[in-house]
């Protein structure tokens, strides 16, 4: 289904930089010129742009912002350089599916190509392919659509790095820029989720007195202290709630052979499919922290090399959290469930966990389903490493999907009178 002109315009933008800054302030990018690219040829599918602007500061005045995104956001120009685009194809007020897509990426330049077959470049699968793709399966649903029914695309910065879509997606969707039915274009195999984890960070920080490798004991040994800590975590955590997950992450002490690092740090990245479940989640890592304290001290307090840490190790060791208090996406409208069956959409496996996307902002707006929808595979197309690519063959069969949704939704609306869209 796409055609020639798509298979350059996704070129096109896989070529144009749009690494997340967060992800690395050190390699170039240009968001605003893909995202100007992107709605020149949504055009050619009806599409006008409605919005194109970086959202205002206070946008970033909230408990649940995660702080990198408020310690980036200091400096001159980060939120300028991101801004987000909203496009619409029907009348203001009609019945609306819209469609998120990011089109920022994760760091990491990879060769921009195409062979026939597969398109191979950062941003392939996740989401600059499935943006093209979008365009097209709307461009053959334009004969049912009619002027009833309306199309509205989010192309969205600050989805990648850890932002959450503080202030990419959550602006847009709290300015109302929804639709009845919302997909956010995700790799999920063509099988929609009405499911999205959220994501909290926990940082463990030893502040402690280092010292030199000839007498280790007089120092803090951070570096056995929080590997001990991480493996405590693993098991402690492993399970502690249902349909999350936790991630042991970075840890960091030193680099040398010859000293004891007295400071040093342990992430978690751990994941909830509700505020509850967050809620309890914050819980479990606190006891588990003082769990394994408690256990470090006994075991090592005998010990000639760490003595000292295991008497100080409680008083030296601080939980702060990077990122907590974002909601999570759980849609049981079943209209949207039969619309999505109807039009031949394979449902996500219950028995699979859902992952953390820009969907979690839909978590409680009234009149809305929410699904996630896209082609590919997070792993499977190496969406996050070396390698990312998307194969025609994945673009085509979504921008098929597309096609069919909005038939079926446009068939609904007339034959049943879907409520207006918020």
């Amino acid at each position: 289904m796409l055609s020639a002109a798509d298979h350059d315009l996704l070129l096109e933008l896989l070529r144009i930089p749009t690494v997340n800054p967060l992800e690395a302030a050190e390699e170039d990018t240009d968001l605003p010129a893909a995202q100007r690219i992107f709605a020149a040829a949504a055009a050619d599918a009806g599409f006008t742009t409605v919005h194109h602007a970086a959202p205002e500061p206070a946008v970033l005045d909230r408990d649940d912002v995660p702080s990198i995104v408020r310690d980036r956001a200091r400096e001159p120009g980060f939120l300028a350089a991101q801004p987000s685009v909203v496009l619409r194809r029907g009348p203001a007020g009609a019945p609306a599916v819209m469609f998120n897509v990011h089109l920022d990426t994760v760091a990491g330049a990879e060769p921009a190509g195409f062979d026939g077959v597969r398109f191979t470049g950062r941003g392939a699968i996740d989401a600059k392919g499935p943006a093209v793709a979008l365009l097209a399966g709307v461009r053959a649903a334009r004969g049912v659509l009619g002027d009833r029914v309306a199309v509205l695309v989010q192309a969205v910065a600050g989805e990648e790095g850890g932002a959450m879509g503080v202030y990419g997606t959550r602006p847009l969707v709290e300015a109302g820029h929804v639709g009845r039915l919302n997909v956010f274009c995700e790799p999920t195999g063509l099988r929609y989720l009405t499911r999205s984890t959220a994501a909290m960070t926990a940082c463990v920080t030893v502040d402690g007195t280092g010292s030199i490798d000839d007498d280790p004991g007089a120092g803090h040994n951070a570096t056995v202290l929080l590997g001990f800590l991480a493996q405590h975590f693993a098991t402690a955590l492993d399970g502690a709630e249902p349909g999350g997950r936790v991630c042991v992450a970075g840890l960091h002490t030193g680099t040398a052979h010859n000293r004891v690092y007295g400071t040093g740090r342990l992430l978690l990245n751990l994941s909830y499919p509700s505020l509850a479940a967050g809620r309890r989640l914050e819980a479990h890592v606190t006891h588990a922290l003082n769990a394994g304290l408690a256990e470090f001290r006994d075991r090592f307090r005998a010990t000639r090399e760490l003595h000292r840490t295991a008497g100080h190790a409680e008083r030296i060791v601080s939980l702060r959290w990077h990122k907590r208090g974002l909601p999570a996406l759980d849609c049981r409208d079943r209209w949207a469930a039969e619309l999505l069956d109807a039009a031949d959409v394979a449902a996500w496996p219950a028995t699979r966990p859902a992952f953390t996307c820009d969907a979690i902002w839909m978590h409680d707006v009234p009149g809305a389903a929410t699904v996630v929808l896209g082609p590919g595979d997070l792993a499977g197309n190496n969406a996050h490493a070396a390698g990312e690519f998307a194969e025609l063959t994945q673009l085509d069969a979504f921008a098929g999907t597309v096609t069919r949704v909005l038939t079926e939704f446009a068939a609904r609306h007339e034959e049943d009178h879907v409520p207006d869209a918020p």
